[in-house]
């Protein structure tokens, strides 16, 4: 069953628009919860199908919902654990290596920047190109002393936020089946089979979303990790799994991949222009594949939305809850929109209303039936 985006009238696509962004400004008041609820959602879909396979080989729903969401936990205790001391080792050297390369990427702006005055003679008298250097500059000397620090701070004070993801995973997978079971029985006879198209297109929306966007990373960071080994950058394996999570952040978080990308290559090779030119060849040619390929295969056609609603949503969300706005606006409104089609359909049913109406006659009758009345 697939949701039929062409049945949705004007009337349920500004309800839609309008609860996505209700959502996206409630959502973002409590994004302490969201968030790890976010990340149970992911890490309840990638555990489902082991936590299927152990039901059916005879543990209980509980004891196998227990060792998945246990196993994961030590998984991620376990990795704290050996790179935090690594990270307290390090940090001085990273903090000094992530400086020399913005300072690179400096140089390498204003070299760009110079070759394009240099084409346009309007543009030859100014120095728009030593200014832009000197911005960058600085903002690399304050980088450390502002906003590293508060990067740092702000990340310990979400990981007791984020601890929860696990815990509300194993619920997640002890009671689904339950919840769903909940639902049905308290929703009319006459709207149950809607109810249970309404569960599975739910289901499948964020499944294919969250899943899907895993998918995605792991080729994004195959096809960079290799593209950037081929054309020599250094450290090809770090920087593209970290353009391959930054991906996740639309529009923003391609570019800054691609940034640091181009910023170790102008630091590494400060002469060779050419290799700054294939990094930035190469950050593009990965976002038409995965705009126009990847994207729609990957992640399903259903949820692909139509560019201007998509590009005027991600306006919208940035614009209310800022990056979280833009990380949440397409699972939402993928959702809304399911919500919203199956309520149109059930609302434009007359039959179906019928069937309810009669049903309520029935049921006051059996009530009714073996008293006097007269």
């Amino acid at each position: 069953m697939q949701p039929r985006t062409s049945r949705i009238g004007p009337v349920t696509w500004c309800g839609i628009v309008g609860s996505t962004c209700l959502l996206i400004f409630l959502f973002q008041k409590i994004l302490w919860l969201v968030v790890p609820f976010l990340l149970a959602l992911l890490l309840y879909y990638l555990l489902s199908p082991f936590n299927k396979k152990l039901v059916k080989s005879g543990l209980s729903r509980e004891f196998s919902a227990v060792l998945l969401s246990g196993i994961f936990l030590l998984m991620v205790v376990g990795a704290l654990l050996l790179i935090y001391p690594m990270v307290i080792a390090n940090a001085g050297e990273w903090q000094n290596t992530m400086m020399r390369y913005f300072e690179g990427g400096s140089r390498a702006a204003e070299t760009l920047l110079y070759g394009v005055q240099q084409k346009f003679s309007f543009l030859r008298n100014s120095n728009f190109n030593v200014a832009v250097r000197e911005n960058m500059l600085g903002f690399v000397e304050n980088l450390s002393d502002k906003h590293l620090s508060d990067a740092i701070m702000t990340a310990i004070a979400w990981l007791p936020s984020i601890s929860f993801a696990p815990i509300i995973a194993y619920f997640l997978l002890k009671d689904g089946a339950q919840l769903r079971t909940f639902i049905g029985n308290i929703v009319p006879n006459a709207y149950f089979e809607k109810s249970l198209y309404l569960m599975h297109a739910l289901d499948r929306t964020a499944r294919m979303y969250f899943v899907g966007m895993l998918k995605l990373a792991a080729i994004d960071a195959v096809f960079l990790v290799g593209g950037l080994w081929l054309l020599g950058v250094p450290s090809p394996l770090v920087l593209g799994l970290i353009a391959a999570v930054l991906g996740w952040i639309p529009y923003i978080g391609p570019i800054i991949g691609c940034l640091l990308a181009v910023m170790v290559a102008a630091t590494d090779f400060p002469s060779d222009m050419s290799l700054i030119y294939t990094t930035i060849g190469l950050f593009c040619t990965l976002r038409i594949l995965d705009d126009f390929v990847l994207v729609p295969y990957v992640i399903g056609k259903n949820m692909s939305i139509h560019p201007l609603l998509t590009l005027l949503m991600f306006f919208i969300g940035e614009a209310i809850a800022g990056v979280a706005g833009l990380m949440l606006v397409i699972p939402i409104l993928g959702i809304i929109m399911v919500i919203g089609e199956t309520l149109e359909i059930i609302f434009r049913d007359s039959r179906l209303r019928a069937r309810h109406t009669y049903a309520k006659k029935l049921r006051n009758l059996a009530v009714s039936s073996d008293l006097n009345l007269h």
